[in-house]
């Protein structure tokens, strides 16, 4: 078994789990839906549509990255490093109202970091 491995398959399938929960809650933004509704002061800035595309997009694009992390790409591992990071940020703004969720997905992608940034190289290195 290679070294890291496991690492690697962790960040792949967080990777896909993020994308897929991406294109829905993008679906839902551009359905206008009420999904949205407790959330909508705290995430929406701007028009719903518009977040919706963001997310539909930025959803596709993990996607992407979890394929290219799955063959050993250098675009996946820099790009799961990124939206890990982004969403790590993103977690601050959800610490007062959901302070267990919000320091569970922390350590999630530190670890989703961690794994991509220690072993996310090691195929290209072959």
């Amino acid at each position: 078994m290679e070294k890291g491995l496991g690492w690697i398959v962790f960040a792949w399938l967080l990777l896909i789990t993020a994308g897929v929960m991406n294109i829905i809650k993008g679906i839902a933004a551009l359905d206008q839906t009420a999904f949205w509704t407790d959330y909508g002061s705290i995430i929406v800035y701007g028009d719903l549509r518009t977040w919706g595309w963001i997310l539909l997009v930025w959803g596709i694009l993990l996607l992407l990255a979890a394929l290219s992390v799955y063959r050993g790409g250098g675009f996946g591992r820099w790009i799961g490093i990124i939206a890990a990071s982004v969403n790590l940020f993103f977690q601050f703004i959800f610490l007062p109202a959901y302070p267990f969720w919000a320091l569970s997905i922390m350590v999630v992608d530190v670890l989703v970091i961690y794994g991509l940034a220690v072993y996310g190289g090691l195929a290209e290195e072959d």
